[in-house]
């Protein structure tokens, strides 16, 4: 009957994949992010997830993130849309003030952006002068991975978009009541930069994050900076590289590879801009954190990392060095 119908009206049947698109609502994969990811750096939104539960994550993820980002590609906003821009961009400027008493020292103001080497002031990203309360117009690329239980979201290019600023709204909206509590994501990793895991491109990226930090007025520093690093490698080990043509670097990435080599390289770019500082694994006043993107189809070896440099407020140290939850345990425990 409805392919009856369409032919009457002259419309041409759906196919399958576009019939189930618009039942989940769910964006295709960009099977050039990783490649793209290889060339230059980016900025992104790494989320750990329940495993199986993926479509499920990213359908919530998107739901999540359009609020404070804007469309993923592919999506265009109707005017229907825009009214709820409206609405949200009214809330968020409402939210904005509860920020500096909740989550203190994450919103970098304009000027302070420009004068730390941030935005880029072509087309491609958005002014630093732009209002915070309006919701920027940039498309969310979803990035296919070779593990289950994380989705990987990048932004055009590095400095889109201030990712530790959205995750702190998010916390901030989810604090208020005015988010709803997750169901599937479990945490959203703000990276601010990613880089090929070579000794030189990571040490070069730190540096950059750590002097954006430390030129941040709003961030009050402690002598000495109390700093710590974590690296997650998702499984990845030296045994996963192989490629004889290009020996030389798959070396150097698989000695990365290992915890203490690549806490070595971030710690001594932490201590080139800030001499006087000291590894505090409890209270780390600036956490670096290394994130190992699991790619799917990028050439045997080729590893890429997201790297943040992030207060102590959106971090937990126990069990172990990374980005808080979105939802507590106790709450968490009860929503299951």
């Amino acid at each position: 009957m409805e392919s009856k119908k369409a032919g009457e009206e002259g419309e041409s049947p759906m196919t399958p994949w576009e019939q189930h698109a618009k039942v989940i609502s769910i964006p295709r994969f960009d099977y050039k992010a990783p490649s793209s990811l290889l060339q230059r750096s980016h900025s992104a939104f790494l989320i750990t997830c329940t495993i199986k539960r993926e479509k499920s994550a990213t359908k919530e993820a998107m739901s999540i993130l359009s609020k404070y980002v804007g469309p993923f590609n592919g999506e265009t906003s109707g005017s229907s849309g825009t009214s709820d821009a409206n609405v949200d961009a009214k809330r968020r400027k409402i939210c904005t003030e509860e920020i500096d008493q909740i989550i203190s020292k994450t919103v970098d103001s304009p000027e302070i952006t420009d004068d730390a080497g941030g935005n880029p002031k072509d087309g491609s990203s958005i002014s630093a002068n732009t209002d915070k309360s309006e919701a920027p117009e940039l498309a969310l690329s979803l990035v296919k991975l070779t593990r289950s239980g994380l989705l990987l979201l990048t932004l055009p290019v590095e400095n889109s978009l201030d990712t530790i600023d959205v995750v702190s709204k998010i916390f901030c909206d989810l604090g208020s009541g005015s988010l709803k509590s997750p169901l599937w994501c479990h945490r959203i990793f703000p990276i601010q930069a990613t880089c090929t895991l070579s000794e030189k491109e990571l040490h070069a990226v730190v540096s950059k994050l750590v002097q954006q930090y430390v030129n941040d007025k709003g961030n009050k520093l402690t002598s000495p900076l109390k700093f710590a690093v974590g690296f997650n490698r998702r499984g990845t080990d030296e045994s996963q590289l192989k490629n004889p043509k290009d020996g030389s670097k798959n070396s150097d990435m698989s000695v990365l590879l290992d915890r203490n080599k690549c806490f070595s390289v971030v710690a001594a770019a932490v201590k080139a801009n800030v001499p006087d500082s000291v590894v505090d694994l409890k209270s780390p006043e600036l956490s670096i954190l290394v994130e190992l993107f699991p790619l799917s189809g990028v050439p045997n070896g080729s590893l890429v990392v997201g790297v943040s440099a992030l207060p102590l407020n959106l971090v937990s140290t126990k069990p172990k060095l990374c980005i808080k939850p979105l939802v507590g345990d106790k709450i968490g425990k009860k929503g299951s």
